[in-house]
């Protein structure tokens, strides 16, 4: 199985890191990509990624962080995702007005520049979007056609869904869809089979049974999961295609 997005260089793994990815392998989790926030999150996620096989890294800025980011940090992001080859996409990036951390024409301008350090570095994008439907789907539309992009932890509606897919981008579910709140199962079932991938984004978003604690790579298994129920798949089928859709949208090999 592959945790397409987790976030392994957060604090809350400092104690226990090493045991954390053996307890994914031993659960079948063999291969996972730590998901940057900032540039200095990226220069250690991809340090990370260098000392353990079957791990690789991003590189970019949140949304969240974009206020307190220097101007030159996607030139520094430009330069660490040229020079490793553990980074293998570009973000997370996106936009964000539920929390509004930063602001909205900040994260726009943002958005907008790591998607052509995407372009200029032939990489994917990993995507952040929340409560900024319309000026996500504003930005898929005029985003370069030659970038993979996914929309991570999808939560979106159908609308988002539906110009998402028309643009390319491929779609990743998270948790959220194990909790008895989530009401997106129409949207989970309308991803095709080859644009679905299946992340923790650990360490938040742990899936029941495992709600309230630390999320980490090896629940990706009760995402998957749930996956497979929502969709009426076997759930080996569901975490097999997961893995190799992971593996295209990474360029990964097998």
């Amino acid at each position: 199985m592959f945790d397409s997005h987790c976030h392994l260089t957060d604090s809350r793994f400092d104690e226990d890191r090493s045991a954390v990815l053996d307890a994914a392998s031993q659960a079948g989790v063999t291969r996972m990509v730590t998901v940057a926030s900032d540039l200095e999150d990226a220069r250690a996620a991809a340090a990370l990624a260098q000392r353990h096989r079957g791990l690789w890294s991003t590189a970019g800025i949140h949304p969240h962080a974009v206020s307190e980011a220097a101007a030159d940090d996607v030139e520094g992001v430009r330069e660490l995702a040229a020079a490793h080859t553990e980074v293998v996409a570009i973000g997370e990036t996106g936009l964000d007005y539920f929390h509004d951390h930063s602001p909205r024409r900040l994260q726009r301008r943002w958005f907008e520049a790591h998607l052509e350090l995407a372009a200029d570095l032939d990489l994917p994008i990993v995507i952040h979007t929340r409560d900024a439907e319309d000026d996500t789907i504003s930005a898929l539309r005029n985003a370069p056609k030659s970038v993979r992009k996914v929309l991570h932890c999808f939560t979106g509606s159908l609308k988002l869904l539906e110009v998402g897919l028309e643009e390319g981008c491929y779609v990743s579910f998270a948790g959220i869809i194990t909790f008895s709140k989530f009401d997106g199962q129409a949207a989970v079932r309308a991803v095709p089979g080859d644009r679905l991938l299946a992340e923790t984004d650990a360490p938040y978003l742990a899936p029941v049974p495992r709600r309230g604690k630390r999320n980490e790579p090896a629940f990706v298994t009760h995402v998957i999961a749930a996956l497979a129920d929502i969709r009426g798949e076997h759930v080996g089928a569901v975490a097999e295609g997961t893995a190799e859709n992971a593996e295209r949208f990474y360029a990964l090999g097998p």
